[in-house]
């Protein structure tokens, strides 16, 4: 296995523990994760990535983990996040990544791309569609609506936090965990998950990426067409987000790809991982982005 160092970076007024593998001079990318996950997330990906000579960074974004955890919804709006990615790439000394998010970490990857596309060499959104996708599809598709009522939820302050705290995180594990494949999210592994949940302020702090919705988060993602190479990638029995949200999504690139994985939820890329790091590969080989 490819050695995995850790660091804390100072990137955007705050500091984010990092995980960093790969050749120094190799082309960056980075890879976000989402709601309720940490770099541990990417377990999967990070090695594989690595011995094929990129360097790969993986940070706690703020609120999840070990890294800062700024207390107030103007810290967690969508422009602040996208803006601690663009200080990570200059951390490295580089002028652009490949940006890889799941989940919330996609959302701040189509937000990168579309407001500061200079630094994306190209985006792959894994189970989360462009954020204005939504708009028009809750229109033709209530269904949608109801998978989201966890978000209201997310808004009670207090009560939402000691519920999914409660008994051993059982709610947040049940709840948000649930995957095709029993065995993913269980023992050590739980406990990892569970450790990164305990650090001070992490539930009140993830939960702001919810909160800061309500004053206008979102809204901070221009509905433009896109241009750098965007691949979707998307598990078919996604339980939170309606497939038709990433159809509707590819509408707004102008080169985009799309690929349905069968066989997989929220989680595919601990479910097939293997699938998703080819296609990943495969799409990063084709942009072909300078060294060093």
């Amino acid at each position: 296995m490819e050695p995995v160092t850790f660091s804390y970076i100072k990137t955007n007024g705050i500091t984010l523990h990092t995980a960093v593998a790969g050749p120094e001079e190799g082309p960056l990318v980075i890879l976000l994760h989402g709601f309720p996950e940490f770099w541990f997330g990417w377990r999967n990906q990070i090695n594989v990535l690595a011995k094929a000579g990129y360097r790969v960074v993986v940070p706690d974004q703020r609120g999840y983990n070990v890294s800062d955890k700024p207390v107030g919804l103007h810290h967690y709006m969508i422009d602040v996040l996208s803006e601690d990615v663009i200080g990570i790439i200059k951390h490295f000394k580089r002028e652009k990544a490949s940006i890889i998010g799941h989940d919330w970490g996609g959302a701040v990857g189509w937000h990168l791309a579309a407001t500061n596309g200079q630094y994306v060499e190209s985006l792959i959104p894994i189970n989360m569609p462009h954020p204005t996708a939504a708009e028009k599809i809750l229109e033709k598709c209530p269904s949608q609506l109801i998978r989201s009522l966890y978000i209201l939820f997310f808004q009670i302050p207090y009560f939402s936090e000691e519920a999914l705290m409660a008994y051993d995180y059982n709610l947040l594990e049940k709840s948000f965990f649930s995957s095709i494949r029993p065995d993913l999210f269980t023992g050590t592994v739980l406990d990892r998950y569970k450790k990164s949940w305990a650090q001070p302020g992490t539930m009140t702090a993830m939960l702001s990426w919810y909160r800061a919705i309500r004053i206008g988060s979102l809204k901070q993602v221009p509905r433009t067409k896109l241009s750098v190479p965007i691949t979707m990638i998307w598990g078919r029995h996604d339980r939170f987000i309606s497939v038709t949200l990433a159809k509707e999504s590819v509408d707004l690139c102008e080169n985009g790809k799309f690929i349905l994985i069968d066989e997989a939820t929220h989680w595919v890329h601990h479910e097939q991982s293997a699938l998703v790091n080819q296609h990943i590969l495969h799409h990063l080989k084709e942009i072909k982005p300078k060294r060093g």
